[in-house]
């Protein structure tokens, strides 16, 4: 079943892209174009990639930030 008719992207495509790691729809839209033209598709993509579907997603939900540095890197110093 087609998600994005305006890309031709497939309920299938968003699946593979949402398990190799996109958790929100600018991430699958990076990957495939799917929710950049009418956006039409955005809600559908959001249903699809679903709460709770992307662990990165729990941390934010859990008020830690989803990309963590490095335990070994500095951060700059403020000026």
């Amino acid at each position: 079943m087609f998600v994005c008719n305006c890309f031709g992207v497939t309920e299938a495509q968003v699946k593979k892209h949402a398990a190799d790691g996109a958790c929100t729809p600018r991430q699958i839209a990076s990957a495939c174009k799917a929710g950049t033209d009418c956006g039409s598709c955005v809600r559908r993509i959001q249903a699809l990639l679903g709460r709770g579907a992307c662990p990165r997603r729990e941390l934010v939900d859990q008020g830690e930030p989803a990309l963590a540095p490095a335990a070994d890197t500095e951060l700059p110093e403020a000026a």
